[in-house]
């Protein structure tokens, strides 16, 4: 018997990649399936034969051992039942499905693309092959099948700028084919704005009493009144007077661990910033806590009285200053 080509088999070229072969046996399986051309024992034959090059070329080894001594290098044990040894045909055999073939998923060969593609308009017969194949006999190398655990779900959720940064339980309502579901989430303390969060077991049912896939919530975070927050920092802008940023003052201002003092430093500008350490997001993990930055701004009275116009100008004399200079 000669030699089987299997590169001429799946119409690739012998320095074909991987993916290249992938694509070309998927076609071909595709075409060649016999539950694809029932009764036909001339395409029952080719899909052997598709399927056997594929073992071969889709496995590295194997491939380098064909690419060096040909299909010489499997005699006794190759893929294609006359040539392949006693042992393993009857092995093969015993494991196939219906008319001596491997049983192989069509999802598979399709590429996920089953009713859709160049499937369009046989949804129905695909679905019911991969049906029946779900549900007889064991795939390629014999091993049965599985039921399909549940596909993942997203949802979004948006949640207040302090339950963020402080963790806690919120609800999520979610829409079940009419049905209302409503799920407790929580909350890890520092959760950032597009934040994702797995609740296991909650996405949609397996098959057959197999695993319940995720359902992935995506969080955003309202603004707050005061805080922004950049990272693991949090910025706060605080007013403070012409006579504090000149003189110098001691503030109170909020954080989310309570009212803290602030010294404000004699000649302050605005715009300055002033760090309150660990005051920001808290530690989560390998992340440290961050910080509060507050920023400060100054606030000019709209009305002085007279008196207080006259001092400003002898401030204003006694203490000459551009503060744009060399700027331009």
């Amino acid at each position: 018997m000669p030699d089987r080509d299997y590169y001429e088999i799946l119409g690739v070229a012998r320095d074909a990649t991987a993916d290249q072969i992938k694509s070309a046996y998927r076609k071909l399986a595709r075409k060649h399936h016999p539950d694809m051309n029932p009764g036909d024992k001339k395409a029952e034959t080719r899909f052997k034969e598709i399927q056997g090059a594929y073992d071969i070329l889709s496995d590295t080894e194997k491939r380098s051992k064909f690419d060096r001594f040909g299909d010489a290098a499997f005699e006794g044990f190759g893929p294609f039942g006359p040539r392949a040894g006693a042992q393993e045909w009857a092995a093969r055999q015993a494991g196939a499905g219906p008319g001596g073939y491997d049983t192989i998923d069509l999802n598979d060969i399709l590429g996920g693309a089953a009713g859709g593609g160049e499937g369009h308009g046989q949804g129905g017969m695909f679905e019911e092959i991969l049906g029946r194949m779900r549900g007889g006999g064991g795939g390629r190398g014999g091993r049965a099948r599985g039921p399909r655990p549940g596909r993942d779900l997203e949802a979004s959720l948006t949640i207040p700028f302090e339950t963020a940064l402080r963790g806690g339980e919120t609800t999520i309502t979610l829409d079940r084919d009419g049905e209302i579901d409503t799920l407790d989430v929580k909350i890890p303390p520092g959760t950032a704005a597009g934040a994702k969060l797995r609740l296991r077991g909650r996405g949609e049912p397996g098959e057959k009493g197999a695993t319940a896939g995720s359902l992935i919530v995506y969080v955003e975070v309202e603004p707050h009144r005061y805080f922004t927050r950049e990272g693991r920092d949090l910025f706060l802008e605080l007013p403070i007077s012409v006579s504090e940023a000149v003189l110098g003052a001691k503030v109170e201002v909020p954080t989310f661990d309570g009212p803290k003092t602030l010294p404000i430093p004699p000649g302050s500008s605005g715009g300055q910033k002033l760090r309150l350490r660990g005051l920001g997001a808290p530690a989560t993990g390998k992340e440290p806590a961050g910080d509060l930055f507050v920023v400060l701004k100054v606030v000019v009275p709209k009305n002085i009285d007279e008196e207080s116009r006259t001092l400003m100008t002898q401030f204003a004399e006694r203490n000459p200053h551009n503060p744009r200079k060399g700027l331009w």
